[in-house]
């Protein structure tokens, strides 16, 4: 059964839909994402539920995988993002996709900038952005992505770096660029899929429960989704 905002709500809650994803049939409903797949226990609404199932479907996304993330905090509208290894592990099995390459870009002490492999970041040196290249089979030039620092970089409400952009600068803004190149590359293989990183949500960690996810961290820091 279609999930249809016109039902009345017991029969909202109960509605499922089912599709195949690698294999699995997952199977979605209103009562069940409220009860196990909302990070942050926030009181999700059923427009936000409806979108959750339709990318999930769309996409052939598991859930119970760690594929894909419903998470509200509070009041602040809900954040749908994608897990961190669906862009690779999808962009592998197309059978166009011929590899990629992707790093950051620093400003040296002398003011010139370089564009590095991974990483990699000297003492003296300050991370100004982000790039990746995805190899398409057939094309002679790749996908190219740069991506500013200071347009991703995740922040508090009082406009202070959050935690995991703190610890990990280089590592967040290289996926938000590989991210890109990978959607921009294969459009149709990530229609309206997006990474924590992009979105300035912290994605659970894999190994935790879906509905145990600690919140304090989070809290602090989420802001409003801009494409919600």
């Amino acid at each position: 059964m279609a999930v249809k905002n016109s039902l009345t709500k017991p029969d909202f809650e109960s509605a499922s839909v089912k599709y195949e994803s690698n294999g699995t049939e997952v199977t979605l409903s209103p009562a069940i994402i409220r009860k196990y797949l909302v990070n942050g226990q926030g009181n999700v609404t059923d427009q936000e539920v409806v979108m959750f199932i339709n990318l999930c479907k769309a996409q052939r996304l598991n859930p119970f995988l760690k594929e894909a993330y419903l998470i509200k905090y509070g009041n602040q509208p809900a954040t749908i993002v994608t897990g961190k290894e669906v862009f690779t592990k999808r962009a592998r099995r197309n059978k166009d996709y011929a590899g990629q390459q992707a790093g950051i870009i620093v400003q040296k002490e002398d003011g010139t900038i370089e564009n590095r492999i991974g990483t990699l970041r000297l003492q003296d040196e300050t991370i100004v952005g982000g790039w990746a290249k995805v190899y398409i089979k057939g094309y002679e030039v790749p996908t190219e992505i740069t991506v500013s620092f200071d347009e991703y970089v995740g922040t508090k409400k009082d406009g202070e770096i959050n935690s995991q952009w703190s610890k990990k600068p280089a590592t967040m803004i290289r996926k938000v660029a590989l991210v890109q190149a990978l959607r921009e590359a294969f459009p149709e293989d990530f229609q309206g899929m997006y990474s924590a990183e992009e979105m300035n949500v912290i994605e659970p960690e894999a190994d935790e429960p879906v509905t145990e996810v600690e919140t304090e961290i989070i809290e602090e820091e989420m802001v409003d989704d801009p494409l919600s």
